[in-house]
């Protein structure tokens, strides 16, 4: 392990949190107190640990060099949300001075002190980090230079090159009394520059914006090889072009993020889109949270932007020692050095959807179909089931759900296409999908212009399920054949997020289904009865409460009890509790959560039954599975929700059983590859330590995501073993028959 940076935090700064006296209490049979505060994790705090071990994965020499350059862009990436929607979020709180103590005791203001101080040690990690991948780039030929390092002829052409091709899209602005402080715009790079007439006192100020993503590279190519000089030192040892004739006296680089929290409230709004127009308005002037800045920026114009900016000198002003805006890394990403990546991952095509046959009639036959994404193709799978819906001339409508989903995807075209072939086709649009926004905006005209009946789900409830119901005229009759899943049916993300998908025809989840739909086309709340949907916010959360008191009861009467959950998230302080009482009970709870997580397992008395893992790997895991042993009843549902709060009371969610039999057998084979992972595995401590499962895992060794790889190809070729067998057997028996 001498070649990974170590991350962990300093002993002196991990706080326990545990209850004082454990043991000793323990000991003496005293019960804890559910409501302790101090038995709960913070949901900030945990989500910082997720980015830190994300971060780890940019330290991890054993990985591809460019994919460690990846993992640096992506823990970039998350930090900038967390402050738009998270930080951001706090900062209002504390202005409308809400002292409301979340489930683990902290204020609003304490939340932000401790984030604060958190991401500290947390940008120290980082330059750490970011300093040793540069260093390995260069190693490996692909050099960050300075601009001062460069030969005066290399200056020359990158001087050359951007004055032609980068200097027209640059528009300083100077700040005077004439001219106030200019609008800095979200996650921008800008350039403070002093600078003053020649042999005059007089100091004056421009803001000079970095044109990065308007044409411009981040990083400029330096000859034809593979150097690179970042742009804002360019533009920044070139600014006699933008100011002739003046003395630059300082220019020193700085870079905004502004609040994402916006939104209006929907209950009054009487256009929703046009409520969400406006909020996409605001969002872009919305407060400024934080100012990043060099170190060697002067204590005067710290000052001066932070006032300028309205935020807190120290508080909100963040130095680093290394790149802004670390998102801009994906350039070096794409560079073109395969040996620097990992190997290519082509999803097989569905064994059990072979090309050449009806795909209705292939779902009929089986029943129901797992896709597991991104092993097995998203777009021979559920691009082809909307295609075929939209072609096919006994297809009469399509009702889709609609959270995010790529501008580009031909799942719109295969929507419009259906609605001109004359089908009914209802999309329900999630207009409010955090950053999407627009693009759902732009998606939901174009549907609508083509003749879909576009609707925009339930007022003061996001919609977040996935389900596709086609209705088909078979030989006997209209049949309900859906789609359920637990990722946005999006092409692009299809590649890089793990997911599960079920295809189903099923009478009764296809009544549920078209339930689910009137409710979201209508917004009607009159009891309504599902069979086997378990859908939020009104039936999911009693139900998932009910099967764990149900697996306490069964393990009580002599059955051992186990529960197995998979999700991105563990916030519901319901669901904690019931997990607590399911470990004192002697139910085994394995749990394995992404990122935040309010459990606190290995408590003597409290949770030495739960165990908290999290898979971090090439692909980001993202479906959500829930498993009850139920005295060997067992029972295996997938869905779209997080066990969080916002999931469960205030959005539309969808979770379905697994049809027993084999296909409960390949999600068990999952979870058995996922808790048994020796490479990509961290479990939780009692402390809020995340420590990788195995420290000593070999380079090249498989963790779960490979041998999954691994397992569905193996799965292909057996069903193709099959097929041949079958032929040939078919052959045979013709034969003999001649």
């Amino acid at each position: 392990m001498a070649d990974i940076i170590d991350l962990a935090p300093d002993q002196e700064t991990v706080e326990t949190g545990l209850p004082k006296g454990t043991a000793v209490a323990e000991e003496a049979g005293i019960q804890y107190d559910l409501n302790d505060p101090s038995l709960y994790f913070n949901r900030e705090l945990t989500w910082l640990e997720f980015n830190r071990r994300v971060l780890f994965q940019a330290s991890d020499r054993r990985k591809p060099l460019l994919e460690r350059v990846k993992f640096m862009a992506i823990s970039g990436s998350n930090l900038d949300e967390f402050f738009m929607k998270r930080l951001g979020g706090f900062k209002q709180l504390v202005a409308a001075n809400v002292q409301e103590p979340s489930v683990d005791g902290r204020t609003p203001q304490q939340q932000l002190d401790e984030c604060s101080a958190d991401i500290h040690r947390y940008l120290r990690e980082k330059e750490q980090v970011f300093d040793a991948l540069v260093e390995d780039l260069a190693k490996a030929g692909i050099d960050i230079v300075h601009y001062v390092d460069l030969s005066s002829e290399e200056q020359k052409q990158v001087r050359d090159y951007f004055y032609d091709n980068i200097f027209p899209l640059v528009t300083p602005q100077s700040v005077d009394p004439a001219h106030p402080f200019p609008f800095i715009s979200n996650l921008s790079l800008n350039l403070l520059v002093s600078l003053r007439y020649p042999g005059e006192r007089g100091e004056s100020l421009a803001r000079v914006k970095v044109p990065v993503g308007a044409g411009a590279n981040r990083f400029q190519q330096v000859s034809e090889g593979s150097r690179y000089v970042p742009l804002e030192e360019v533009l920044e040892h070139n600014l006699d072009l933008l100011f002739p004739g003046m003395e630059i006296l300082s220019c020193e680089l700085f870079r905004v993020t502004r609040n994402a929290n916006t939104s209006e409230e929907e209950e009054h709004a009487d256009d929703l889109m046009e409520m969400i127009e406006t909020a996409l308005h605001h969002r872009k002037f919305a407060p400024i949270v934080r100012i990043q800045v060099e170190p060697d920026i002067t204590p005067l114009h710290r000052g001066r932007l932070a006032a300028e900016l309205g935020l807190h000198a120290e508080q909100d002003v963040y130095i680093s020692n290394c790149m802004l805006g670390l998102r801009d890394l994906w350039e070096l990403y794409r560079l073109e050095f395969p040996e620097l990546k990992e190997t290519p991952h082509h999803p097989i095509d569905h064994p059990l959807l072979p090309k050449g046959r009806n795909i209705f009639h292939i779902i009929r036959d089986q029943r129901a179909i797992l896709l597991q994404h991104p092993y097995e193709s998203f777009s021979s799978s559920v691009e082809r089931f909307l295609y075929e819906a939209a072609t096919d001339p006994k297809v009469r409508g399509i009702k889709m759900t609609l959270y995010r989903t790529d501008p580009g995807s031909r799942i719109v075209d295969y929507l419009i296409r259906a609605a001109k072939n004359g089908k009914q086709v209802a999309v329900v649009v999630e207009l409010k999908a955090s950053f999407d926004e627009q693009a759902n905006i732009m998606l939901a005209s174009r549907m609508e212009e083509a003749g879909v009946h576009v609707t925009y789900g339930v007022v003061g409830l996001k919609t977040h399920a996935k389900v596709i119901l086609v209705i088909r005229q078979d030989f006997k009759g209209l049949r309900r054949y859906v789609h359920i899943g637990t990722g946005n049916y999006h092409p692009g993300t299809a590649r890089l997020y793990a997911d599960l998908g079920l295809l189903l025809y099923d009478k009764d989840v296809g009544r549920d289904a078209t339930e689910l739909f009137n409710y979201l086309t209508t917004g009607f709340t009159p009891k309504r009865n599902y069979s086997k949907m378990l859908p939020a916010p009104k039936i999911l959360k009693k139900a998932l409460l009910g099967k764990i008191e149900r697996e306490i009861t069964v393990h009580n009467q002599g059955q051992p009890g186990l529960m197995r959950m998979k999700m991105n998230a563990l916030e519901d302080i319901d669901v904690v509790k019931a997990l607590y009482r399911a470990s004192q009970a002697g139910v085994r709870v394995e749990l394995l959560v992404r990122d935040s997580c309010r459990v606190r397992p290995g408590l003597p008395g409290l949770s030495d039954n739960i165990r908290v893992i999290s898979i971090i790997g090439r692909f980001l895991e993202h479906a959500r599975v829930f498993y009850f042993r139920n005295g060997g009843d067992e029972e295996f549902l997938i869905g779209s929700a997080d066990v969080m709060r916002r999931n469960l009371e205030n959005r539309v969610e969808t979770l379905v059983p697994v049809p027993p039999g084999p296909l409960c057998e390949q999600v068990r084979e999952l979870l058995d590859l996922q808790f048994d992972d020796r490479v990509s595995a961290w479990e939780l401590q009692a402390d809020g330590c995340y420590l990788l499962v195995n420290p000593n895992a070999r380079k090249g060794q498989d963790g779960c995501q490979e041998k999954l790889i691994k397992l569905a190809e193996k799965r292909q070729h057996e069903v193709q073993r099959l097929r041949k067998r079958k032929s040939r057997q078919s052959g045979e028996r013709n034969l003999k028959k001649r």
